[in-house]
């Protein structure tokens, strides 16, 4: 379960976004995480906000490295990332599937899974991490339940308190998931299981007519 893992990939590719060609820059990238670090997040965002508001508003303060890769590609073209961004309609169509589970029904699986990964040996790999010199601070630590487990063996939370975090920073992510995929979007067919899925894209290819009379073989 990875907190950095995005909806926005999705839409890009739908959406056809044009990326700034902008190659990375280690420096900029390590003196900008480093101002998050000493500053803050919410001080790297402010930075952000005030020469890209329309990106800074899409963009959530936690989430350091969007926000260093938008201030690195103004530093380097002089142009706001949000500027870059164009979408364009893509040249092939699509149909694009989203599981419709109520949010109390999603909440209690997530806390299910969260518990079997704390006890399937989730700390145990992030010790070997820690162990093998990884900072608790790396790109890799940021995922949900690593951060978490790094933060009980770091002694900075007890056990119980690490697991309830993950919880919570899971059902945080569920809730950032549906500003991304909402239900009035026409774009979106949302079905409960592969049935679903089967019989809306046999509908959308017009393989099997039999499927839209509601008959099946």
């Amino acid at each position: 379960m990875a907190r950095r893992r995005h909806p926005q990939y999705a839409w890009a590719v739908l959406e056809n976004w044009q990326v700034p060609a902008v190659p990375p820059d280690p420096a900029l990238r390590a003196a900008l995480e480093g101002v998050a670090r000493a500053e803050g997040p919410a001080a790297l965002h402010a930075r952000l906000a005030a020469v890209d508001p329309a990106a800074a508003a899409r963009i959530d303060p936690r989430n350091v490295r969007r926000v260093v890769r938008a201030l690195e590609v103004f530093e380097k073209t002089g142009r706001p990332i949000s500027a870059w961004q164009e979408k364009r309609p893509p040249d092939f169509e699509y149909l694009l599937f989203a599981i419709d589970v109520p949010r109390k029904e999603l909440y209690e699986r997530v806390d299910r899974r969260v518990e079997q990964m704390f006890a399937g040996g989730l700390l145990d790999e992030v010790r070997a991490l820690l162990e093998a010199g990884v900072p608790p601070d790396a790109p890799a630590m940021s995922s949900i339940g690593y951060e978490e487990a790094a933060g009980y063996l770091l002694g900075r939370c007890t056990l119980d308190d690490a697991i309830e975090r993950a919880k919570r920073a899971t059902h945080r992510l569920i809730r950032s998931r549906e500003q991304w995929f909402r239900r009035d979007d026409p774009r979106i067919t949302w079905v409960r299981d592969a049935e679903d899925i089967e019989l809306q894209a046999n509908i959308f290819t017009g393989v099997c007519t039999n499927v839209i009379r509601g008959e099946r073989r």
